[in-house]
């Protein structure tokens, strides 16, 4: 029985880890089915406490920065962006009006949903922009006075 409850803990830990994102809650996950494989075995409570503990402090302390190290931005990385990567920061050519609910934007050939960067900031149709944030399939974009002057917000959040 001891085993299920840790299998549930795991389980329920790595799926609050996908809304979170941080690579913190998946690492105590490891931890509970370490101990749910230690409670298959028959140890007792306290020992599967421990492992859990130590499978734990150990996954955070060292699994964890290094699949933070690899998991960097090509852009952080100094290597060739693709995918999303490599349409933030372009331009796009607005084709329907983009405001804070809906727009669409041409990237690179292809059509995008739109939404802009800045919900006071709305473009009209003809309109150059550049693109600071992907979410989804919906591309953030913001229109400065010239799109060439690289006065840009940052894209953090």
């Amino acid at each position: 029985m001891d085993a299920v409850l840790w299998i549930v803990l795991g389980v329920l830990l790595a799926v609050a880890e996908v809304f979170t994102t941080t690579l913190f809650l998946i690492m105590f996950a490891a931890g509970a089915f370490a101990a749910a494989g230690a409670a298959a075995l028959g140890a007792p409570t306290l020992v599967q406490a421990l492992v859990f503990a130590a499978v734990s402090a150990l996954t955070l302390t060292v699994v964890r920065p290094v699949i933070k190290r690899h998991r960097r931005s090509a852009l952080e990385s100094g290597e060739q962006p693709f995918g999303v990567e490599a349409i933030e920061g372009a331009t796009a050519l607005v084709l329907e009006r983009v405001d804070a609910e809906h727009g669409l934007v041409k990237i690179d050939g292809e059509l995008w949903t739109a939404r802009s960067y800045d919900a006071t900031q709305s473009f009209d149709a003809g309109r150059r922009v550049r693109v600071i944030k992907v979410r989804g399939a919906t591309a953030l974009v913001w229109q400065d006075d010239d799109v060439t002057s690289g006065e840009l917000p940052e894209a953090g959040g």
